[in-house]
Order: C-alpha cells, then structure tokens, then sequence
C-alpha cells in the first residue's frame, strides 16, 4: 500500500474532469432548485447528464488504465449528485408544499429518490465486469434527472404526475429488469439536436407547451415503457 503514490493528480485523468463537470453541473441545479430557479435547474439536468454521457467515452479513447477504479468511483459520487440529490431537491422545491400529508409525501417520495439512486449506483458497480450483459440492469439513473427536467421544461409539469413518475423511475433503477444501451444513431442525433433547442433561448412553443421538451420527454419514457413490457 505505501508504494502507491497518493498525490491526487496522480489519479486524475481527463474523463474524471468530465465527471467533475457532470457534478458541477448536478450541484449548481441543487443550488437554482434552492433558490427558486427551476428552469435553470431543469437545463443544468440536463447538461450533467450531457457530461456523464461522453466521460466513458473519452476513458477508453484516450486508453485510460484504471487499476484502482478511480474513475468508476469519481463517476458513481457525481452521478449521485446530478441524479440523484438534484432531481429529489428539485422535486421537493418545485412543489414546495406547506404543510401536512402531502407535505410528508413529498419529502419521502425525494427521500426514495435518493435512496434508490445510491442503491442502483452502488449495485452496478459492485457487479461491474462480473456480469456478462451489454444491458444495463434497471434502468439506468440519469433518467432521472431527463425525465424530472423535460417534464418541467416541456411546460406540462403537474405535482402529482410528477410524483408518480418519480416513485416509478425509482423503483424501476432497483428492479431487475434489462434497458438496452442507447445505441440507436439517428435517434441519438435527433434527441442532441433537441436537447440543444430546449437548453438554447429559442422559442419552439404550442399552446405553452415547448415541442422540443416534450419530444424529449416522450422519447425517454418510451425507453421506460417498451422494456417494461418486453420483460
């Protein structure tokens, strides 16, 4: 153990910059949430999950040598954060209820959000590499935060639909059900194209519903959905 040199930049490579930016990302969205900003904290989502999408892909096009699973940790810690924390802090700011019941359903309904995103994380890192699948195994955490973020972008953000999908997503990140990796192209290159729409000040709205959201918003729970009945 003393032959391993400790100094931190020994440690760091560029695709864990990434992830420092995907949780930079993840904390300033908590921040907004915090004070009331909550489009900005919706795009801020979104720009994390952006980030978290090209770090492993920098990893193994740079051949980064791994040993110690730094990057699969300083990963995991960011996605708690961006995926975890932000959308249940966000979740609890938005609705913002002032007393009673609904206002325990609302913190506990953050609280499984949180807990359900540290158990799935924790999970695919305990059966990283001991598992031969090209799936992931529960749907995957960052669509989370895409789907809490495009909800309220989209303009049709609603309390209790908001609520329901969140338990849902949640309980759907422990399950054993299997989500195939995005690997579809053409419909990747459309959701980037929306993605940069919606996070851009540019007007695509329908009767106050902004088009670009809501495309983005359906995609990801078409994702959810047809695997959940393929199981």
């Amino acid at each position: 153990m003393d032959s391993i040199n400790t100094e931190i930049e020994s440690f760091i490579a560029m695709s864990d910059i990434i992830s420092l930016l995907n949780m930079s990302s993840g904390f300033l969205s908590i921040i907004c949430s915090i004070n009331n900003n909550f489009e900005l904290s919706a795009i801020l989502m979104i720009i994390a999950i952006m980030f978290d999408s090209v770090d492993g892909w920098v990893a193994r096009k740079r051949n980064r040598q791994d040993d110690l699973d730094f990057g699969k940790n300083i990963d995991s810690l960011s996605d708690v954060i961006s995926f975890g924390i932000a959308p249940a802090i966000f979740i609890f700011s938005c609705i913002n209820p002032a007393h009673g019941i609904f206002q325990t359903i609302v913190i506990l309904v953050s609280l499984l959000i949180v807990v359900c995103g540290v158990l799935r994380l924790t999970r695919y890192n305990v059966i990283a590499g001991k598992i031969e699948t090209d799936d992931f195994i529960g749907l995957p955490i960052p669509c989370m935060s895409f789907i809490i973020a495009t909800l309220y972008l989209s303009g049709i953000f609603n309390p209790v639909s908001a609520l329901i999908l969140s338990i849902l997503v949640s309980l759907l990140m422990i399950s054993n059900i299997r989500y195939p990796k995005f690997d579809n192209i053409p419909l990747i290159g459309i959701s980037v194209i929306l993605i940069i729409l919606l996070i851009l000040p540019i007007n695509l709205t329908i009767y106050n519903i902004n088009m670009a959201g809501l495309l983005l918003l359906l995609f990801c729970l078409h994702y959810l959905i047809i695997n959940l009945i393929k199981r």
